[in-house]
């Protein structure tokens, strides 16, 4: 039987991934809503969906749909980061389970208290933790989970993406909205590296600006030196050269992870997993979320003997 979705953010840049991945599932997306109206995209994969620009009016939507015996099933939530919780909430209030993108919320006690009241309403909340489904990612932990070796790996991380002036005008560039450059991109990562070599056990900030944040993190089976940025003057010449607006590289132990592709369909084996009865909860997103709680508070120690590469190279 078809399972019925609503959809929070469904102008943003997210939302046709979870589009396809309820297309791809075979299922179908009921109503939406966006403060904006540029929102065509509906019509590639769900034409006959209703769809609201005011929340109250969703909100109001839904709770007759409840009312009326045919209520929503699912409710995926692509809005701006801060509003997550607040979204999470609503879908547990009307009888809809949660599957929500990262961060699942800013702060980490907001993680338990969703726990706590996703066993009171009796509904999951799932996060969309893509990279664990990544083939390259799920032979790296299943290499490393294999090995009895004590020595830490020492990995570097380096992201660099560009984005245009737009991104610090926009809730994204606003901390407050989005949690910063290491919360709106960096988790994705931290969350990986958590999960493939264990808990954190100490966490340094180099330098944080708006554009470039850089520390370094030691987990349990690896020593991390990562390095973030939006700034296109770091991106290496190749890069430049082959007009590429992106470079991605993680090294473990001075040999690259290759892991470039294999990214488009990573949405929809998340839906799978969860409507297969998997899916990762609250509590699996917790530690990145700590994580990146601590380095949006922490002071910048400055470049250091434990800095990435790319600050004394660029910056120093």
């Amino acid at each position: 039987m078809d399972k019925k979705f609503a959809l929070t953010g469904i102008g943003g840049y997210i939302a046709p991934r979870h589009l396809k991945a309820i297309k791809d599932t075979g299922n179908q997306l009921i109503t939406a809503i966006d403060p904006n109206d540029s929102v065509g995209i509906i019509d590639k994969y769900f034409p006959q969906a209703s769809f609201f620009k005011e929340f109250e009016r969703f909100d109001r939507h839904l709770e007759k749909l409840r009312r009326k015996g045919d209520p929503i099933d699912y409710i995926s939530i692509c809005s701006p980061n801060y509003l997550h919780d607040a979204h999470i909430r609503l879908a547990l209030r009307t009888g809809a389970d949660a599957i929500c993108e990262k961060p699942l919320v800013l702060n980490p006690w907001n993680v338990d208290v969703l726990e706590e009241l996703s066993e009171e309403y009796g509904k999951k909340i799932y996060n969309i933790l893509q990279l664990r489904h990544h083939p390259s990612i799920v032979a790296l932990k299943e290499q490393f989970s294999a090995s009895e070796s004590r020595k830490k790996h020492k990995i570097d991380l380096t992201y660099i993406t560009s984005r245009g002036r737009w991104y610090l005008v926009s809730w994204k560039g606003n901390v407050e909205q989005s949690g910063g450059l290491v919360t709106n991109i960096g988790i994705h990562f931290f969350d990986m590296l958590i999960w493939i070599f264990g808990k954190v056990e100490r966490s340094e900030v180099h330098i944080a600006d708006e554009r470039t944040v850089s520390g370094y993190i030691e987990l349990e089976k690896a020593e991390i030196r990562w390095f973030l940025s939006i700034n296109n003057k770091l991106l290496p010449a190749k890069c430049i050269e082959e007009k590429q607006s992106t470079f991605r590289s993680i090294t473990v132990d001075g040999t690259e992870v290759e892991f470039s592709g294999g990214f488009t369909d990573l949405h929809t084996k998340v839906y799978e997993d969860i409507l297969n009865g998997g899916g990762f909860l609250p509590r699996d997103a917790k530690p990145s979320i700590e994580l990146v709680h601590n380095i949006r508070n922490a002071k910048p120690l400055g470049i250091c003997e434990k800095s990435h590469p790319y600050l004394t190279k660029y910056i120093g």
